[in-house]
């Protein structure tokens, strides 16, 4: 073998060497993610598949792994039963959403609670539709009228944030065996 082929083979081996030993090359606590052909296309919605932040997993064991959605302040966060969303389901289940705020409601806001406020607005449209999930971030379903990016403003007991959801027309079909 040439100087070149000696050269050749080992920065493939070596190139092997540094993607494979060790382990994954994002840290163990990194989220990762998935994005939807719709999110490619410019929404901004990132579908995250990591653990879910500390002050976010009350209520869940261990090294919870669940689709979940940060607002752009990182102040709430959607956490997907029904993933991916759609605007008709034909499993007969719903698009439930638990809203995880990061601040803990204040003694007033636990003892009178407020709802959270959800404006939705389809991408590329003026299609506007309004959602409340009662007494503030908790557990939710969440339906949209037609399929697509939904830019949602969020405001609850003084807070604001935003994020990006996708809604698909339906649900891929499964095979059954």
């Amino acid at each position: 073998m040439g100087a070149w082929g000696r050269l050749l083979m080992g920065s493939v081996l070596l190139l092997t060497a540094c993607t494979t030993a060790g382990g994954a090359a994002t840290p163990v606590d990194a989220p990762t993610s998935t994005a939807s052909a719709t999110a490619a296309a410019g929404c901004g919605a990132r579908i995250e598949t990591g653990s879910l932040p500390d002050w976010a997993d009350a209520g869940f064991r261990g090294d919870t792994r669940i689709p979940h959605v940060f607002g752009a302040q990182g102040d709430i966060v959607a956490v997907l039963f029904a993933h991916p969303l759609a605007q008709v389901r034909q499993d007969k289940s719903n698009n439930k959403i638990l809203w995880v705020s990061r601040r803990a409601p204040t003694l007033s806001e636990a003892t009178s609670p407020k709802p959270l406020e959800i404006t939705a607005t389809l991408d590329g449209t003026d299609t506007r539709v309004i959602r409340e999930v009662a007494g503030g971030p908790g557990p939710s379903i969440i339906d949209m009228p037609r399929a697509g990016c939904w830019h949602l403003e969020l405001r609850w007991s003084g807070h604001t944030d935003t994020m990006d959801l996708v809604y698909l027309d339906r649900l891929p079909q499964t095979r059954r065996p």
